[in-house]
């Protein structure tokens, strides 16, 4: 065990005397070893399962405003299809319990049933039905939507915070990039805001999305068939926002692609542009119909996607080794290649 898992799992035993105390019979480490969060179960010896996470990464205030999102989306879900979808945060007083002593923080969730896995790479059948899925749940997160308080922090003034720092003295030395790359990142900063003004973005409905669906992030029950499935369970929210609809589209475009989910990878927009998307595009329209003005976006949020979760967030969310190989691909070969990126293809999909 090095420094770091153990100041972890201290933390987190901390944080569950806490919340609890009740005796913990064993702490089985569960994190994927790509973010710098680290996820555990909790095993009691009464048998009972908790699942904890602990972050010093980011600001906790956020973390903990998110979580009390959590919770209120998961409240306002209750009586529809995804009552049971998402793993609820653990509550003191009817509110999430969020453990800090000013430097880490860590939240429990409760241990939530795993279901069948897609696999790997899905058949066309299963691409569509998971569209229709996708669909029904920002449908219900739609209508829900109007209850949530609004959020501190949006795709505008995370894309303003970061050209800001780009266009700082000491920019060169925070991302680890020459000028040459910091005027690049920089430009395609600019260029998403432009287009955010462009497209009267700030009037568009916004919900809460969990953006990173991974396979390994939620299960599925399946029916009499391979391609019958309703979505059982979803856990990680470790980019849960409120937001459009749209950023939850660049992750399901990985998820539906020919290549499906790989243990490496990059983040390229070739997805985007795949017969299997445009498959998934048409499935979603017919459940939670699309504007032409949100399928042109598609091409902004992946902009922000590599913008803020690689060029911004990267160094603090990914391992350093991940964040390196990820962030010089970014800028280097994804974020040139945006240029002569061309969606109008997918516009066929409204027809």
């Amino acid at each position: 065990m090095d420094a770091i898992d153990a100041r972890h799992r201290h933390v987190v035993q901390a944080a569950w005397d806490d919340y609890d105390g009740r005796q913990v019979a064993e702490l089985q480490e569960l994190s994927a070893m790509v973010s710098t969060n680290r996820v555990y179960r909790l095993v009691l010896t009464d048998g009972e399962q908790v699942i904890a996470k602990s972050s010093n990464y980011g600001s906790f205030f956020m973390f903990a405003e998110d979580h009390e999102r959590l919770h209120e989306v998961n409240k306002l879900l209750v009586g529809g299809p995804f009552e049971h979808f998402m793993a609820d945060v653990l509550t003191r007083d009817g509110r999430p319990y969020i453990w800090y002593d000013g430097e880490m923080w860590v939240a429990f969730y409760a241990s939530i049933e795993l279901a069948d896995p897609l696999p790997r790479q899905l058949a066309d059948g299963q691409v569509e039905q998971l569209a229709r899925e996708i669909g029904r749940f920002h449908n219900a997160c739609a209508e829900i939507a109007p209850q949530l308080p609004a959020p501190s922090k949006t795709a505008k003034s995370d894309a303003v915070n970061l050209y800001e720092r780009l266009g700082a003295r000491n920019a060169g030395e925070v991302f680890g990039l020459d000028q040459s790359r910091i005027d690049l990142v920089r430009r395609h900063t600019h260029r998403f805001l432009m287009a955010i003004l462009e497209a009267g973005y700030d009037q568009w409905p916004k919900i809460p999305v969990l953006i990173d669906w991974n396979l390994g992030n939620f299960s599925v029950r399946f029916g009499e068939s391979t391609d019958d499935f309703h979505m059982f369970s979803r856990w990680d929210y470790d980019w849960f926002r409120l937001e459009s609809r749209l950023l939850d589209f660049y992750f399901l475009s990985r998820v539906s692609s020919t290549t499906g989910d790989r243990s490496v990878w990059t983040y390229g927009s070739h997805t985007l542009l795949e017969p299997r998307f445009r498959r998934f595009l048409h499935a979603y329209h017919q459940v939670a119909p699309l504007t032409e003005a949100e399928v042109l976006f598609l091409k902004e949020a992946y902009r922000f996607f590599l913008l803020n979760y690689v060029v911004r967030e990267g160094r603090h969310f990914f391992r350093y080794e991940f964040w390196q190989h990820l962030m010089h691909d970014a800028v280097d070969v994804q974020l040139p290649a945006i240029d002569d990126l061309d969606l109008t293809p997918l516009l066929g999909i409204l027809d």
